[in-house]
């Protein structure tokens, strides 16, 4: 899930709705791809902290430019200390990781500094996240987690991919990656991008890419204005299923949307990736 925004939170059964329908699916892992909050504040990061508590599966939580302090308000704190609160109110480390017996996933920080809404992604936390997969098993089906995007993507009306992108795809390519997971557009999409060998050493990689939707929050974009998202990812030895799935208001839960199935890719990573 992506987009939390607490502070604009849609409407006052939604949150309760994902985490009874969560916590009664028996999950391995929770993915929350940043923007917990509207404007980083404590009061916001306290609720969203809430929520994340009351997960039952282990969660992996990165944070988005809305998790950052506010330039406007002061530009030191945006400069120095702009992750101040996220670390001391949701989670001291923001590039993450989890690892399972076939699962590896990792979470790049890409909202620091001065970045407002495309995002930066620094080289250390993409040696990190090399060092993290090169340490898996190789059948493990690995997941790459961000707030920003790394790529524009067919079909989003948007350009604002992250600087620092291209070092950091070029490295999920030789680590294999399987899937990013990602938000911030506000948009739910989901699709697979052929990375070339231009892209990175070692030959061309499939990623799919499933950006999710504003999880819980009124602040949806384009088709999806009205509409509160979260996905839902099944994997099975040959292949994965992304089920996008959708809050009814009228009904007070999330069901099904669309589904989309891609067959894993059991080349293995390359060696020292």
């Amino acid at each position: 899930m992506s987009d939390v925004h607490f502070g604009r939170i849609s409407h006052p059964r939604i949150v309760d709705a994902l985490v009874d329908e969560v916590n009664g699916a028996g999950l391995d892992l929770v993915v929350v791809s940043g923007d917990l909050t509207q404007r980083a504040r404590t009061r916001e990061f306290v609720a969203a902290r809430a929520m994340l508590d009351r997960f039952d599966a282990p969660v992996l939580v990165v944070p988005g430019n809305h998790d950052v302090r506010a330039w406007w308000h002061n530009p030191f704190a945006r400069l120095w200390r702009s992750s101040k609160r996220f670390r001391q109110l949701v989670s001291p480390d923001v590039t993450p990781s989890f690892a399972e017996p076939g699962l590896a996933a990792f979470g790049l920080n890409s909202a620091h500094g001065w970045t407002i809404k495309g995002g930066r992604i620094r080289p250390e936390h993409v040696a990190e996240m090399e060092t993290f997969f090169s340490r898996q098993p190789l059948d493990a089906f690995r997941v790459l987690v961000l707030h920003h995007h790394l790529l524009v993507l067919e079909g989003l009306d948007s350009d604002e991919v992250s600087r620092g992108a291209s070092r950091a795809i070029g490295a999920a390519q030789r680590a294999r990656v399987d899937l990013v997971l990602c938000g911030h557009l506000h948009t739910s999409h989901v699709a697979p991008v052929e990375l070339s060998p231009a892209t990175a050493a070692g030959g061309g990689h499939r990623v799919v890419i499933a950006s999710a939707g504003t999880a819980t929050s009124s602040r949806g974009r384009g088709v999806d204005r009205d509409v509160n998202f979260y996905n839902w990812i099944t994997v099975e030895p040959e292949r994965f299923v992304v089920q996008e799935r959708r809050f009814d208001a009228g009904a007070g839960r999330f069901e099904a949307a669309r589904e989309s199935t891609f067959d894993r890719d059991r080349r293995p990573a390359r060696s020292g990736a």
